[in-house]
């Protein structure tokens, strides 16, 4: 019989690059070889962990930040974890500028800082020229040949925010931060064409081959920023028949529209669509199962939909319901790039030491091992 020991590390390495995230932080501590072997960047090519984002929850309570919790769900192990809270105490925050994309935690108002999702850092930069709470922020890198730089972060939109007071009327300019200038530089307002004042709770946005796509949730006009041009696309419309509001996603190999559509008999359903971003034409590609969209509510209230919201990345589109009284029920379509394929499945329940929350902030991102193992014994992850 031939022991594990025994096989070559090559072997060892195919070996564990099927394992989920959770269990490779478990078996990096069985010995030094195998530590090293999950640690290393050929590890983190040949494992698939970036087609499977993981799906983050951010809950906020008005009253003690204290009470506040994250928690991400790995589609691999179809498990929750509950993750290190990041705290910030300032006692003019707002919690509308408070917002999660991309590995990043950012507060935007009244100073604007940042902190990785894993290992809670806060880094201050200098102040926004248009301070804001609400607006659309997305993280990028600018390829140059094979060398990935450092991410940058765009924001957009948003109320602007001055000495506690809201000012919505006027247009914000969009902002970018380089971290190593350690600068914003300007860019021109989303178009005219949508409303002053528009905040997230209104929009959505994908990062989609080097353009910020916004989106406008009920009248679905749809703008893209050239992000090396630093220029809007022209104004569109994605309306499919029947839909009430929609929300747009960037998948691997597409550009996404998710959203509630009306049907003649009086019922509902929700509803995918691929869309081109050279012509913006969109093709419906999948339709939740109905007991599935039952299965986010436990009434049949007129609004119940209201508090719907999907979010995405890589080959899976996420879609749960925001209201408290249902502990935020989820579920989760995967789509294959290849065959197109679409897989709809629910969400385990979230972990029962959960607090209450006033608010919760959803996003997807990628969860690097390198990001993981940073730390000797990986990051306070609890199941």
């Amino acid at each position: 019989m031939t022991e594990i020991t025994n096989l070559s590390s090559d072997l060892i390495q195919l070996i564990l690059s099927l394992l989920p995230i959770p269990t490779l932080i478990r078996v990096s501590t069985v010995c030094k070889l195998w530590h090293s072997i999950i640690s290393s960047p050929s590890f983190s090519i040949l494992s698939n962990h970036s087609n499977h984002p993981w799906f983050f929850l951010h809950g906020i309570h008005n009253i003690s930040s204290k009470n506040n919790q994250s928690f991400a769900f790995d589609p691999s192990s179809n498990s929750w974890f509950l993750l290190p809270t990041p705290q910030h105490h300032h006692p003019h925050q707002p919690n509308t500028s408070f917002i999660g994309t991309n590995s990043f935690f950012f507060i935007t108002a009244p100073n604007f800082l940042y902190t990785p999702i894993l290992h809670p850092s806060w880094h201050a930069t200098p102040p926004l020229h248009f301070p804001r709470i609400n607006p659309l922020l997305g993280v990028f890198h600018d390829a140059k040949g094979t060398t990935i730089s450092h991410p940058k972060f765009i924001v957009v939109g948003g109320v602007k925010f001055i000495g506690n007071l809201v000012d919505i009327e006027d247009r914000l300019d969009v902002e970018i931060y380089d971290p190593l200038l350690g600068n914003w530089d300007l860019g021109p307002p989303l178009p005219p064409d949508f409303r002053s004042g528009n905040s997230s709770s209104s929009l959505s946005s994908a990062l989609f081959k080097g353009k910020f796509y916004v989106f406008e949730i009920y009248s679905c006009f749809v703008s893209s920023f050239d992000l090396h041009h630093r220029v809007w696309s022209e104004v569109h419309t994605l309306r499919p028949h029947g839909v009430v509001f929609s929300f747009l996603v960037a998948c691997r190999e597409m550009l996404v529209l998710a959203g509630v559509c009306s049907l003649p008999h009086g019922s509902s359903s929700f509803v995918l669509w691929k869309v081109d971003e050279r012509t913006m034409r969109f093709s419906q590609i999948a339709v939740m199962p109905h007991d599935l969209l039952c299965s986010l509510f436990d009434g049949d209230e007129d609004d119940k939909f209201a508090s719907l919201k999907c979010v995405g990345l890589g080959d899976l589109i996420y879609v749960y319901n925001e209201d408290y009284h249902r502990m935020y029920p989820a579920c989760v379509c995967e789509i294959d790039g290849e065959s197109g394929r679409c897989v709809w499945r629910k969400v385990p329940p979230l972990p029962s030491l959960m607090n209450r929350f006033h608010k919760v902030i959803s996003f997807c991102s990628t969860v690097s091992l390198h990001s993981i193992l940073r730390e000797r014994h990986g990051p306070d992850l609890q199941y």
